[in-house]
């Protein structure tokens, strides 16, 4: 399974009431979670299947690892790309990421992943994909695909930055640090020494939507808007991709356009990609 499968699934299930389909099916606690089963039936072709045991197994063959916000990523394709799922509420909000700057790809020797994550399948580096959702009231707005290698600059340019702050906060004199993963822990603070003080980074950036209004607007007076965007490159290696190109051609709403988007370390460069939308 892959992004096209996905995109596939989409047009053939366009399940857009994901509180009624979830939450009121008592397989989501939340509109966020809600998203994120939401995605998993997109991948694994599992909105039909209404035996809760079947559905799991299913989606155990399609996925080697499934995380959540304190173990990034939430999803990784066995053999394939990962998944980062991020929901907003407004169609213009920028993606709140926490303590983790936006992935260029994803790696295996990442300290901000988990041991399972690690181990869960035989890999070191996967392409990222993510999926953004706007959602309001009980409904998906809006939807969009991008992989982290057309939406993030590499590592090194967030990791030199987290870096210069760090060694600033470390050398500020008559201060007591320890040793963290996060960008500084101050010790003993107060008389008594037993207050500390944790120093992290909180990471954001815009939304694909308004990161590519520059290839792509939404109809706002449709009821769905789905974007992906995928570079040549990778768009190439999938195999199933001419499904996707002969379903476009016998439905309304799904279109496939050759464009041209910016590198995201070098914006004057420009990459060959694919534009898939579909509206409903």
């Amino acid at each position: 399974m892959n992004i096209i499968n996905a995109i596939i699934n989409l047009v053939n299930h366009p399940v857009t009431t994901i509180h009624a389909h979830y939450v009121g099916r008592n397989r989501a606690n939340s509109m966020g979670d809600a998203l994120e089963e939401y995605i998993k039936d997109l991948f694994c072709d599992t909105f039909d299947e209404t035996d809760k045991v079947k559905r799991l197994e299913k989606i155990s063959e399609v996925f080697s690892y499934l995380g959540n916000n304190s173990n990034p990523p939430d999803g990784m394709l066995k053999g394939g790309d990962a998944i980062e799922v991020k929901k907003i509420e407004s169609p213009n909000s920028a993606l709140a990421l926490n303590s983790s700057y936006p992935k260029h790809k994803l790696y295996v020797d990442s300290p901000m992943i988990s041991k399972a994550c690690k181990t869960a399948e035989e890999w070191t580096e996967k392409d990222i994909i993510y999926a953004v959702g706007v959602v309001n009231d009980d409904s998906i707005k809006h939807l969009s695909f991008v992989y982290g290698l057309d939406y993030a600059a590499s590592d090194e340019v967030y990791s030199r930055i987290k870096q210069k702050i760090k060694y600033g906060v470390e050398t500020i004199p008559d201060v007591e640090f320890s040793d963290t993963k996060e960008l500084g822990r101050v010790n003993k603070v107060d008389p008594l020494g037993i207050t500390y003080l944790r120093v992290r980074g909180m990471w954001g950036i815009e939304n694909p939507f308004t990161v590519f209004d520059y290839v792509y607007e939404r109809d706002f007076n449709r009821d769905f808007n789905f974007m992906c965007i995928i570079n040549d490159e990778k768009f190439n290696t999938f195999e199933n991709k001419q499904d996707l190109i002969d379903l476009c051609k016998k439905t309304e709403g799904l279109t496939i356009s050759d464009i041209k988007i910016k590198n995201p370390d070098n914006p004057a460069q420009l990459k060959n990609a694919k534009l898939i939308t579909y509206t409903i």
